[in-house]
């Protein structure tokens, strides 16, 4: 009876889905913080907020999947890298994009993090946005600010780049890119051998009168700890977060990593610290220990893996 109503076509695929446990529509379903986000169709009218969210698209080739990106020439990040890579898309937003910015274009998926793009309580949220067929995918560093979670590694950029692949049917894709990443951290752990005494490592991203940093739960933590340090703001239980200067000269960093963006220059950044008599004793000061990294390699993407090798060299002089 069923080969009566059925092509025999249509029977071979039914058969083949009652085989290997595969719905008909082909849904695919990944854990985005703490929600379970399902797709019947691969996305066609993408967006990506922020530079490095953004680059995590480049690298799986999903141009053609996306119709803009927002979030990045109004905080200053663009660089060289992603205007080659995204010069066919346009710009829907210097810095977060408004709900109407997403309706206008379209859009039906965005990929965006809390606090890249997203805030919590904002005007563009998951909820906000699921009405109008807009799902969202978000950036699993930053769960933070709306669950608890575990101190992050390198493997959450990692998890997003294969639900990214899971999402848009490029699962190869990304599984090659992810094991390139791992064979290379592997490499960098081995040429760095045992670390006996992690260098004690502070994270500068902006700020005079109170310097924004990188706490427990930021990707910096990670980068840090595979390249043989330690974070000093580990005990801070935040991600991206404000602290006073006290903690930082009292756990005398022995390398300061500067985060390169926005008005105020890296060496300015530097120049500040090298020149305020209250930071004279830091052991990164007065070594001249600095690091820079672009904005797009300390937060979570596809150059984070060759920023640890740099940091890594920093760190063990001679190892690398």
């Amino acid at each position: 009876m069923i080969k009566s109503m059925l092509s025999t076509t249509a029977l071979a695929v039914l058969i083949t889905c009652l085989f290997t446990g595969h719905s008909l529509a082909q849904d695919t379903t990944v854990r985005s913080c703490d929600r379970d986000v399902s797709f019947d169709t691969v996305p066609k009218r993408a967006v990506s907020n922020d530079v490095n969210l953004t680059e995590m698209m480049l690298a799986l080739k999903l141009q053609d999947h996306m119709v803009g990106y927002t979030g990045v020439s109004g905080w200053k990040t663009l660089d060289e890298t992603l205007r080659q890579g995204v010069k066919a898309l346009p710009e829907l937003s210097a810095k977060y994009p408004t709900k109407e910015v997403l309706l206008n274009a379209d859009a039906d998926f965005y990929f965006a993090g809390w606090n890249y793009g997203m805030k919590v309580g904002g005007e563009v949220t998951p909820e906000t946005l699921a009405p109008f067929g807009i799902k969202v995918y978000e950036l699993t560093e930053s769960c933070i600010h709306i669950m608890a979670r575990s101190k992050p590694t390198m493997d959450e950029m990692f998890v997003d780049l294969i639900n990214l692949g899971k999402i848009f049917h490029v699962e190869d894709r990304a599984e090659a890119l992810v094991a390139d990443y791992r064979k290379k951290l592997e490499g960098i752990t081995t040429r760095i051998g045992a670390v006996k005494a992690p260098v004690r490592v502070f994270v500068y991203d902006s700020g005079e009168e109170k310097p924004f940093t990188s706490g427990r739960y930021g990707i910096p933590t990670a980068m840090i700890e595979a390249a043989g340090g330690i974070n000093v703001m580990d005990g801070v239980e935040k991600s991206w977060t404000e602290v006073s200067w006290e903690p930082v000269i009292e756990a005398d960093p022995q390398v300061i990593v500067i985060v390169n963006y926005g008005e105020v220059t890296a060496e300015q950044k530097i120049a500040f610290m090298k020149t305020n008599p209250a930071f004279k004793a830091i052991d990164a000061v007065r070594n001249d220990r600095f690091v820079v990294l672009d904005y797009v390699e300390a937060t979570p993407g596809p150059r984070n893996v060759d920023a640890i090798e740099r940091l890594s060299a920093a760190f063990h002089p001679g190892t690398m």
